[in-house]
């Protein structure tokens, strides 16, 4: 299928996000499409499947003006999307979610359900998934949700697939294999839009890079015509001279010790502490139980044994409450779900953990609340008309913002990070990094969970590796190795 779209214009309200887009796909190849976040991507897609309609411009599928009115017709037309942000029911088991809207029935309306075990097992196989038909899919980790939606898309036959930040939540073993799948969709002509911001996995897969920057196309080129800085300097308007900002910490003591902590069946013995000034990167496989420990630490799930320390008090942690009491903050791999109210606006999402700090007599003083929420909106570049719009209509680049805000505004000893970068592009990342490093500054401990080993060895002052619920080793900066990491989260010495 060959799409073909020209001078693309979309509008929010007074908010102009698309200003003259073209952009094409050619039958079986696979097309990045690049850009900070808020530079329309997303938008763009929405507008091919139907999910929004365009103000101006033209849609040409196979040379003829087309335009979708939903996008389950556009999925029927033979266009699927896989989102960024999960589409996944958590109450419905994994088959349900595979066939939901689709299901298939016998003549009496009855489903046939030994014929759709088969398919998605039949599915499974080739994406080398074992999740269990049966099981909700809300028990599933965010990475095999991933492969779910997937998996999802790819039973639909359909000639286009849109891949939003498909291996955000995935192994290296699953993006492997996901990448198999994609060589395999080009062969049979299938095409492919590319939306990610690793730009190692850009250079590994596709054909062609279209990069979008402030709700225009800036160029497209064939993949071998460019290389990682001239991306950069399209997507952000100026040279990133370093991915990863000098670190040049002065450690502290310990503000955080953790000793032994245990939860039986999940994880066992972790014992580690982080210094102030210090950034300890955690590294591991996805299912190495990593955020399990963080959770744990939080207070947000229980355990079984071992014992906390902050400033070398003895303490104890049940539940998040506590957690920010003794100054600790936790920004979770899920911002979706856990990270941010999505109907609440910006405004209330930076106050929440904040908002007895406002009170004066059981009233919030606004005046005060506006100040603070405005001056994190300023130090972290949230892109965005006004701090009462609702934290939905954000990109997920900058919803991530929001969730830095909202617990660097608590003004915390300990700062525990999951996947911080998780769907950000690669000029927020750098402001990230560059904040972290301003925080550490300032004496504020940080644990950082990362799938991405370039932001682990590039950001972290020492690394812990995670195997299966178990501390496997510890590496110090100058000598950890992607080679030194990877041994260890697979069970190696």
């Amino acid at each position: 299928m060959q799409v073909e779209m020209k001078n693309i214009h979309k509008a929010f309200g007074k908010n102009k996000v698309l200003t003259g887009v073209d952009f094409d796909l050619l039958p079986g190849e696979v097309h990045a499409l690049m850009g900070e976040n808020g530079a329309g991507k997303s938008t763009l897609m929405n507008l091919l499947t139907g999910l929004h309609s365009l103000d101006e411009g033209t849609i040409l599928i196979n040379g003829q003006e087309r335009y979708f009115s939903s996008p389950n017709e556009a999925e029927t037309g033979g266009v699927a999307f896989i989102h960024q942000e999960l589409n996944v029911w958590p109450d419905m088991t994994v088959l349900e979610n595979l066939f939901i809207g689709r299901e298939r029935k016998n003549a009496f309306g009855l489903l046939k359900a030994r014929e759709m075990k088969a398919l998605a097992k039949e599915q499974f196989e080739k994406l080398s998934v074992t999740i269990p038909l049966e099981q909700e899919a809300g028990a599933c980790s965010v990475g095999q949700q991933q492969m779910i939606e997937i998996a999802k898309a790819l039973m639909t036959n359909a000639e286009v697939i849109i891949m939003d930040e498909p291996t955000a939540a995935l192994t290296e073993r699953e993006i492997s294999t996901l990448f198999d799948v994609i060589h395999a969709l080009r062969k049979r002509g299938v095409s492919i839009v590319y939306i990610s911001h690793r730009m190692e996995e850009i250079f590994t897969i596709c054909d062609r890079i279209t990069v979008m920057r402030d709700g225009k196309t800036v160029d497209t080129k064939r993949i071998v015509d460019t290389n990682f800085n001239e991306v950069v300097k399209k997507m952000v308007g100026r040279e990133l001279e370093d991915r990863f900002p000098a670190r040049q910490p002065d450690l502290g003591e310990a503000v955080l010790e953790v000793k032994n902590l245990t939860r039986k069946g999940v994880f066992e013995n972790i014992s580690f502490s982080v210094r102030a000034g210090e950034i300890v990167g955690v590294s591991g496989l996805m299912g190495a139980r990593r955020t399990e420990i963080m959770r744990a630490i939080f207070g947000l799930d229980r355990t079984d044994g071992g014992e906390l320390l902050i400033n070398g008090q003895k303490t104890v942690i049940h539940s998040p409450d506590q957690a920010v009491k003794r100054g600790i903050g936790f920004i979770t791999e899920d911002r979706k779900d856990e990270g941010l109210v999505l109907d609440f606006s910006i405004r209330e999402n930076i106050a929440l953990p904040s908002v007895k700090s406002f009170a004066l007599k059981g009233l919030i003083d606004r005046k005060n609340e506006q100040e603070f929420v405005d001056m994190l909106i300023k130090r972290l570049t949230i892109k965005t008309e006004s701090a009462e719009t609702s934290a939905k209509n954000l990109s997920g680049g900058n919803q991530q913002k929001v969730v830095l805000a909202k617990w660097i505004g608590i003004g915390p000893k300990v700062l525990i990070l999951d996947e911080p970068t998780r769907g950000v592009d690669v000029g927020a990342k750098r402001e990230i990094y560059t904040l972290m490093n301003e925080l550490t500054d300032r004496g504020v401990a940080i644990v950082m969970v990362s799938s991405e080993l370039p932001e682990i060895l590039g950001m972290s002052d020492r690394i812990l590796v995670v195997h299966e619920g178990k501390l496997s080793g510890e590496l110090m900066k100058e000598e950890a190795t992607q080679e030194k990491i990877m041994t260890l989260a697979t069970g190696g010495q």
